[in-house]
């Protein structure tokens, strides 16, 4: 199970949402050709691909924007673009994200691109557009003004090279420096062999490739490329290493000791931006005041989701809680939440396709007969909430003796079972208000209500949910329970 779990999913429903960070980098303009492959051309041995869509998405640093864009966080993104048309477009997308584009104008160099084009799921050609090169000194000296500017509200800063000529010797130094002073946490994804450029950060993320090339050593041999990359930590006073070892998991490497968190099981399709979202999650999960490795086991999952598209896409904030819907499951206490925080985890269900069901009741004295709805309930849907009368509310509707078990160890048992996703409790002598905010696709009751008396039922019916009643386990009630104590 991942640590720290119930602060986990509190930072990513409500903590990510006020969260800044700024990424500097290397950013370009991702363009696909979609098509399909049906022969292969008589004019050479390669497949013809017959064109159907085309799109564009923000790539390189400006990806790494859409990550923390599309998990909740406010995200601005600085780097070197052309006085061209992929300039605008490309900051039209961002800004469509609610991504802030603070972009420096080289003149001379154009906005990079890459253009792929895929057959089916199959990337069959990448066309690159750019120009190398440095760029003028005075426009390095423009990008670190814009970078100073931003640090002030920043959570975070994510340096994402990718060689392109943003990120030099000195502009590494400088903006590492500038953050430490204000005591921000810099990340940085590394694309220079050279580690040195990057002294000082908190951590340096690379892949197993970047990693063998910066310690000069084979990528098999992972047992001594994590020893020479353990003793980099101290050399380049960073708190950590952060690896990403493909289908070996991530490594979190201190001077002293190291955790590899195995990877997540999935078919990859596409790992073009796994890395973009991986220090996206970590450095929001650094942000957050999560440990390190808590911070990578997060970072390992979202890396799981989004090997599994197509292209470069983000990862989003309903899809890395359903992938952690497993460890959630296990831990009751992250089911009993305050209706506020139910009503946002159903909008995540909900962007995620999921149906929701919705049950109430006392539930004092949990039996077989409670046991039997709920499982019968959750069949209805994907996610099943249950919410409880308060102890105030129990009193007013069954006396004075009434509940025998309080509302906390009410929820406590309810949030253990299997069937149950979600335990709220409500005050009031109905859970009307909380169907109308969480607005359930169906509502179940048991055999002893009919529809028309199922409170709430008018409401889901209007907006074109269901009602259902399923038959109560025969000879079992809270009250007889009582009685029987009572009697013996």
């Amino acid at each position: 199970m991942i640590e720290q779990l119930h602060e986990v999913v509190r930072q990513i429903e409500q903590g990510w949402t006020a969260k800044h960070l700024l990424v500097v980098g290397d950013v370009m303009l991702d363009k696909y050709i979609w098509g399909e492959v049906a022969r292969i051309s008589p004019e050479a041995p390669v497949p013809v691909v017959r064109a159907t869509h085309q799109s564009q998405q923000p790539g390189g640093a400006a990806n790494v924007a859409m990550n923390l864009s599309h998990l909740g966080a406010q995200a601005t993104v600085i780097g070197f673009v052309g006085n061209d048309e992929d300039q605008r477009l490309l900051a039209k997308l961002l800004r469509s994200n609610e991504i802030e584009p603070d972009f420096i104008v080289a003149e001379e160099f154009p906005t990079i691109t890459k253009l792929r084009i895929v057959g089916g799921r199959q990337q069959m050609l990448r066309l690159d557009s750019e120009r190398q090169g440095a760029r003028p000194e005075r426009d390095s000296l423009r990008l670190f003004e814009r970078v100073v500017a931003h640090l002030p509200g920043s959570d975070a800063v994510i340096l994402s090279d990718y060689a392109k000529g943003v990120l030099t010797v000195e502009v590494c130094k400088k903006v590492i420096a500038a953050a430490h002073a204000r005591g921000i946490p810099v990340l940085v994804d590394p694309k220079s062999a050279d580690f040195t450029r990057y002294r000082g950060a908190t951590t340096i993320c690379p892949n197993l490739g970047e990693l063998a090339a910066a310690v000069h050593l084979d990528t098999r041999e992972l047992t001594p490329l994590l020893d020479a990359a353990q003793s980099l930590v101290s050399k380049l006073d960073i708190e950590f290493m952060t690896a990403t070892l493909g289908e070996k998991g991530i490594a979190l490497l201190r001077a002293d000791r190291r955790v590899v968190a195995p990877a997540v099981a999935r078919q990859v399709f596409d790992v073009s931006g796994a890395g973009d979202t991986v220090i996206a999650v970590l450095a929001l999960a650094l942000a957050s005041g999560l440990k390190p490795e808590t911070a990578v086991e997060l970072a390992n999952i979202a890396a799981g989701v989004v090997v599994a598209k197509v292209g470069t896409v983000p990862v989003e904030k309903h899809e890395l809680l359903a992938a952690l819907a497993p460890a959630i499951a296990l831990d009751g206490a992250d089911k009993v939440i305050p209706r506020e925080e139910l009503v946002e985890r159903v909008a995540l269900w909900k962007a995620n396709g999921e149906r929701v069901v919705f049950t109430n009741g006392c539930f004092d004295l949990l039996h077989i007969g409670h046991i039997t709805l709920l499982e019968q309930a959750r069949r209805f849907g994907d996610r099943l909430i249950v919410a409880i009368n308060s102890d105030r509310s129990v009193h007013e509707l069954k006396g004075p003796t009434r509940p025998i078990v309080g509302e906390k160890e009410r929820a406590c048992v309810l949030a253990a079972l299997g069937a149950v996703d979600a335990v709220v409790v409500f005050d009031e002598p109905t859970p009307l208000e909380v169907i109308v905010a969480t607005r359930p696709d169906v509502i179940v009751k048991g055999g002893d209500y009919a529809v028309e008396t199922v409170v709430g039922a008018s409401e889901v019916l209007a907006w074109a949910g269901q009602v259902k009643i399923v038959p109560l386990v025969e000879g079992f009630s809270t009250t007889r329970l009582i009685a029987k104590g009572v009697g013996e």
